[in-house]
């Protein structure tokens, strides 16, 4: 029998697959059915402290090589979000992480506050979205200072609930990034968000095929990035880590989690595979173990660094 459970920040998963925000995180039912289909545990779309319109349609399109979004972060406000966690937690067990975000850092402070009355098990700092940047300007992921001082701003708000920064890979450095948030108070870090803002151009009708023009890139064409990004955190701190980006199978899964993750975000996934795809995915790790002779799953957590 393989042990596929970790722990990430105290907080106990029976397995290290985990919905990443953005996907299927809208309702208490949608977050609860992805735990049904396999997942460890899940996370909440992007929670501001106010209504927030998104992006018009077509906000996403896919092909075999990557995925692109413009979403735009919609969200309907706290007390929407309080419904949906409440009846998320009355259909199921399973950790949830509540992602939060920002138009400012006093909006950070705000809807903080607000999550933590919430009481998810970790709190996810959104400070890398790459499609609102005509909205919000350049991400405070890409700046050491901002990063800190967001960090700071959260941990103030949170009690004792566990706190993790979602890193973008348009940082610099996102090693020095990763650094700051953690010298400011954060338990761990999110790595990564999408990449971008690209641009995709329908040439038959001579437009761009988003209505926002641009949007941030995920899917299989993200997933190197992703996985040198862990390696590179886990490198210099040694710390919880949530990899995310291109994971689509077990083994993607598992490398991810040789390079330092502890857990693993699954998202676009759902479009290539269909929500069963958390399950499978477990599957297929789980496979992998029996035929690895791997008997605990946390055993392989930043395996490659000791290679």
């Amino acid at each position: 029998m393989i042990d596929l459970s970790v722990e990430f920040c105290g907080v106990k998963f029976q397995n290290p697959i985990v919905l990443a925000s953005g996907v299927l995180g809208v309702t208490g039912d949608s977050l609860a059915g992805v735990v049904r289909n396999g997942a460890g545990g899940a996370t909440t779309k992007s929670l501001w402290p106010y209504q927030h319109e998104g992006h018009k349609n077509p906000t996403m399109f896919g092909t075999e090589e990557y995925f692109m979004n413009a979403v735009g972060i919609p969200d309907a406000g706290p007390e929407k979000a309080r419904e949906e966690i409440l009846r998320y937690r009355e259909k199921c067990g399973a950790p949830l992480i509540a992602n939060i975000v920002g138009g400012k850092m006093e909006d950070y402070a705000e809807i903080a506050a607000m999550a933590a009355e919430m009481k998810p098990d970790v709190i996810e700092v959104n400070i890398s979205c790459p499609n609102v940047e005509d909205e919000l300007g350049k991400p405070m992921a890409c700046s050491v200072s901002k990063s800190a001082e967001v960090t700071r701003l959260v941990k103030e708000k949170v009690g004792d609930i566990p706190v993790t920064v979602k890193l973008s890979p348009n940082a610099p450095d996102i090693r020095a990034i990763a650094e700051s948030v953690l010298d400011a108070g954060a338990d761990a870090v999110t790595a990564i968000n999408t990449l971008g803002p690209g641009l995709a151009i329908d040439i038959d009708a001579g437009a761009p095929i988003l209505s926002n023009r641009v949007g941030g890139i995920s899917g299989p064409a993200l997933k190197p990035l992703a996985v040198k990004a862990v390696y590179d955190i886990y490198a210099a701190r040694k710390c919880p880590i949530i990899g995310t980006g291109g994971v689509i199978t077990g083994r993607d899964a598992i490398e991810m989690m040789m390079a330092g993750a502890t857990l693993v975000g699954v998202g676009t996934a759902v479009y290539y595979r269909g929500q069963e795809v958390f399950g499978e995915i477990v599957r297929e790790m789980n496979e992998w173990c029996v035929e690895n002779g791997v008997s605990k799953i946390s055993s392989l957590i930043g395996k490659i660094h000791a290679a």
